[in-house]
């Protein structure tokens, strides 16, 4: 009996496991960014996921595809541009999945498949560019290089979303020629900067002295205005009040200036021929104040 029950229990031990084993063989959890491609018996049933998956042990066979958009880096590869220049070009270009089943079924090994496309395409399309455009065009190389990529890898069920050149090493006596270049193109801009510097500083320079010109005239404009305003209300004060004065008192002015005139011992007089009509009418203007 003992013997019975330890071969019922050692039964059910197995068959427990078997069970087990089964379990973890046949129950999937595919997380969102994942889908099974399922294989029964070497046949394609389709995509499988995300969430719980139940295979077949023994008879289903499951390939992970991951739908999250990837890098991948090409490495450095020398090309040769459309004028012979020999140029180093490495770049990165991304990619996602877009279609699990033919990803797995039409290649073999996508990666490097889609590394070999992108080099050969690279170099196809360096080999119709200048060197001078390979070294400014970066935004065309790349534009070309992820449509060739994409008509490529579309049939593989691959969108190719971009592509960037990471660096452009041209050859050693083109990077000393450009050197050369760029020194000069700063000289010529240090130049120009310093001549049109110079040219607004003598224009500045001759504005203000055109401005002090314009203000110095102003100025003196002003004052000889002011001046001649002052002269006609001098005039005109001096009008009025000789119209005022009568003859006898201009006379005693004209005898009060002589009077002066005669203090310097070195003065000559010339006395004009009114001046006899002018001390008689004196004279006679006295007596008849006396008179009356």
């Amino acid at each position: 009996m003992q013997e019975g029950a330890m071969s019922v229990l050692c039964l059910i031990g197995v068959v427990a496991l078997v069970f087990v084993v089964f379990l973890s063989t046949a129950l999937r959890i595919v997380p969102e960014y994942q889908r099974l491609v399922v294989f029964r018996l070497g046949r394609c049933i389709g995509s499988r996921g995300p969430g719980l998956i139940i295979l077949i042990p023994f008879i289903d066979r499951a390939v992970k595809v991951d739908l999250r958009e990837q890098v991948r880096e090409i490495p450095a590869q020398t090309s040769i541009t459309a004028d012979n220049a020999p140029i180093s070009i490495d770049f990165l270009w991304y990619y996602k999945v877009f279609d699990p089943m033919n990803t797995v079924l039409q290649v073999g090994n996508f990666e490097l498949a889609a590394q070999g496309i992108a080099t050969t395409t690279l170099r196809a399309v360096i080999g119709g560019i200048m060197l001078d455009g390979v070294l400014s065009e970066r935004e065309k190389i790349n534009l070309a290089l992820r449509t060739r990529l994409d008509e490529v890898t579309e049939r593989w069920g691959v969108k190719v979303t971009n592509v960037e050149i990471r660096e452009i090493i041209p050859p050693r006596d083109v990077q000393d020629a450009m050197n050369r270049q760029l020194s000069a193109e700063r000289n010529r801009r240090a130049v120009v900067t310093e001549s049109t510097g110079t040219r607004e500083a003598a224009v500045n320079v001759a504005e203000g002295q055109r401005q002090a010109a314009i203000l110095q005239a102003e100025g003196e404009k002003q004052a000889q205005l002011l001046r001649a305003e002052g002269y006609s209300a001098a005039l005109e004060r001096i009008f009025s009040v000789a119209g005022k004065i009568d003859h006898q008192t201009i006379t005693l002015q004209y005898f009060e200036t002589l009077k002066t005139m005669s203090a310097n011992p070195a003065t000559k007089f010339v006395f004009p021929l009114e001046f006899t009509s002018m001390l008689t009418d004196f004279i006679r203007v006295r007596e008849e104040k006396k008179s009356a």
